[in-house]
């Protein structure tokens, strides 16, 4: 069966994606041969996108964080376009993203699942004062708020949790779903790559460049880029809309 008949055939899909969704906007992802997680640093960047080495070190932390996780240049894909214009159509139930750069709601999608945060978030952690990532990327040094407190991105780092209230509403969705799109991830970090485990419908699909544990489970699987796959089907824009 193809994508194209899999999509007509569903009323409601979710969308689980990774690091391979964004690519295409121009935002390296983490395991690919020229990934973030390949490239030689003096502290291994796993090391430093802890919670242990924000609070021991957060100028070393702001100094890499501005330099290689605030892509505040990038902009919506295919792939983003079309999963906004699915739920537009009632088509798309939610996305379930890995992915923090907010690429997803710049596109128009609203219900998104956030499992590892997003930089568009900043909050103190004294007062709770929020501020927007365009302020974190203009800051100098250690950003604080004018109360004192150190002002740290809404992203979940190595060795803190997922959000509870945010897991929730991912496995639900993703156990109310009739077809479940997995795409542009390895699926080799958990626990969000568990999640498909709660996946009880009819058709799974796999998009994503190379091969996954997931791919012999799959009803379909395609070894292709994300935004050209999705780019490609059809919008099922409702009545009236883009004329």
């Amino acid at each position: 069966m193809t994508l194209e008949r899999i999509i007509e055939e569903s009323r409601r899909i979710v969308f689980f994606g990774g690091a391979g969704v964004s690519t295409e906007s121009g935002i390296p992802d983490f395991r690919s041969p020229d990934g973030l997680y390949r490239k030689q640093y003096d502290v291994p960047p796993e090391t430093v996108l802890s919670s242990a080495y924000f609070y021991a070190h957060p100028d070393k932390f702001f100094a890499f964080y501005r330099e290689r996780m605030l892509p505040l240049y990038a902009r919506p894909n295919a792939a983003h376009q079309k999963l906004a214009q699915w739920e537009r159509a009632g088509k798309l139930l939610a996305v379930v993203t890995q992915n923090i750069d907010g690429l997803h709601q710049a596109a128009g999608s609203r219900n998104v699942f956030e499992l590892h945060g997003s930089i568009h978030r900043n909050y103190c952690t004294v007062c709770k004062k929020a501020f927007s990532a365009q302020w974190i990327a203009q800051s100098r040094g250690i950003p604080r708020c004018p109360c004192g407190g150190i002002v740290k991105p809404d992203v979940v780092l190595y060795g803190e949790p997922l959000d509870g209230e945010t897991v929730e509403g991912a496995v639900r969705a993703i156990a109310a779903a009739d077809t479940l799109i997995v795409a542009g991830t390895s699926l080799t970090v958990y626990p969000a790559a568990s999640f498909v485990e709660y996946f009880n419908g009819k058709h799974l699909v796999l998009i994503n460049r190379d091969p996954t544990p997931l791919d012999g489970a799959c009803s379909l699987v395609l070894h292709e880029s994300v935004g050209k796959v999705l780019g490609g089907l059809a919008s099922y824009l409702p009545e009236g809309e883009g004329e």
